[in-house]
């Protein structure tokens, strides 16, 4: 029977890489398995032949980790857990769910994962889409045939004995972390637009520019938030290894000059909203005292519906495009129906909505119009804006 995937792309998603396992050549097979299944399914008339090897590579890495409990997988849920309240999101949790085995609510999560983090024509794709759901449902029938008699994956105890604080251990974390942004099923496919905006760079696609590809690489890593929680790799590797997430530095408690005036001259608001780009440069100069007959933030001339917002410990911030959207009361600008054309964009559209204006928004419960199109299921979204946020935005929602 012919392999859609082949052993080489297979291999590449392995923690032990280029090392083969004796076990390997079960979970090539159950992969291609999977990506046969898949072509005879409504969803894959509208995909591209590798998009459905990436989702069938995702859900043999998801098998992959529960059949030899690596952690991967039950860090994601208990995450979830802390975060939220639930195992996985979009899905009520039935009775027979069962923590960190193979389970139907998990198959359809990450069948919507792997497909709206990898294709861009299906990446606000609804969790509940019939055709996606086909595919899923087919897919845990074959893996729930099959869970029982599944080998123990010999390279997914990557994680095992290693101590998050112990300097001897500090070369193979690296190498774990190295593996978990790159390569990992669970945590890679978010990775996938920030990596579109690294190779846009025609220099780094170079032969002779690999090390600084390498070198961005690497960056990145440390740098960027990943993976369906948009958790930094230190924090992903503390997760797995020590079953908790990292606390964060509380704010220094210092108070910004520009929320000092800003709420000054706006009775302590810490919003105002402004149709026009000339509405709001006159509020720069007329009440923030801003220098007459200047065009402040040029950049913004031309566009429309701003939101200022100011935070204690970060001063001023801009956004445009949004205002509309936005159901504050002392918004004059909010659309109803222009919000639910647009609203779900600023969950999604990377640098429209600043991250600190989203929790605000979200904390007032300012964006009821937010559904995946091609839906009305607005409640969905609402449960799961946070999750849905960092999914889709990474470093534009957390990176701060």
């Amino acid at each position: 029977m012919e392999n859609l995937i082949s052993k080489q792309d297979f291999l590449a998603w392995q923690p032990n890489y280029p090392e083969v396992k004796e076990t390997d050549p079960y979970y090539w097979e159950l992969a291609n398995t999977l990506a046969r299944q898949g072509e005879t399914t409504t969803l894959y008339k509208a995909l591209p032949a590798a998009v459905l090897k990436r989702m069938a590579l995702c859900l043999t890495g998801y098998i992959q980790d529960v059949a030899a409990d690596a952690g991967i997988w039950r860090s994601f849920v208990e995450a979830n857990r802390k975060l939220y309240g639930w195992a996985v999101p979009f899905h009520d949790i039935p009775e027979e769910y069962v923590d960190y085995e193979l389970n139907r609510e998990d198959v359809r999560f990450l069948v919507w994962y792997s497909l709206a983090m990898s294709y861009e024509e299906m990446r606000d794709i609804y969790p509940h889409d019939a055709r996606l759901l086909e595919l899923a449902d087919e897919w845990f029938a074959y893996l729930e045939s099959i869970y029982d008699d599944a080998p123990v994956p010999e390279s997914y105890n990557i994680a095992r004995g290693l101590d998050f604080n112990d300097p001897e251990d500090s070369k193979e974390i690296y190498r774990l972390g190295q593996w978990l942004f790159l390569h990992c099923y669970l945590i890679t496919p978010a990775f996938s637009m920030t990596m579109g905006e690294i190779m846009s760079d025609p220099e780094l696609r170079k032969e002779e520019n690999l090390p600084m590809l390498h070198e961005k690489l690497d960056q990145s890593m440390m740098q960027d938030p990943t993976g369906p929680l948009a958790l930094f790799t230190s924090e992903w590797l503390y997760l797995i290894l020590n079953g908790k997430l990292l606390k964060h530095n509380e704010a220094t408690g210092e108070i910004h000059p520009y929320y000092k005036k800003f709420t000054e001259v706006t009775g302590g608001k810490s919003l105002e909203f402004f149709d026009t780009y000339e509405s709001l440069n006159r509020f720069f100069i007329d009440k923030l005292g801003w220098e007459a007959g200047e065009e402040h933030l040029p950049m913004m001339k031309g566009e429309r519906d701003f939101v200022l917002m100011v935070n204690k410990d970060k001063g001023m911030l801009a956004a445009r495009n949004v205002a509309r959207c936005i159901a504050s009361p002392d918004n004059p600008y909010y659309d109803k129906a222009y919000a639910q054309e647009h609203a779900f964009d600023l969950l999604t559209v990377r640098g429209l909505c600043p991250g600190d204006l989203l929790r605000v928004i979200f904390e007032n419960d300012w964006l009821p119009d937010a559904h995946f199109p091609g839906s009305d299921d607005y409640r969905l979204v609402n449960d799961n804006r946070d999750f849905i946020a960092r999914c889709y935005l990474q470093k534009y929602y957390v990176g701060d």
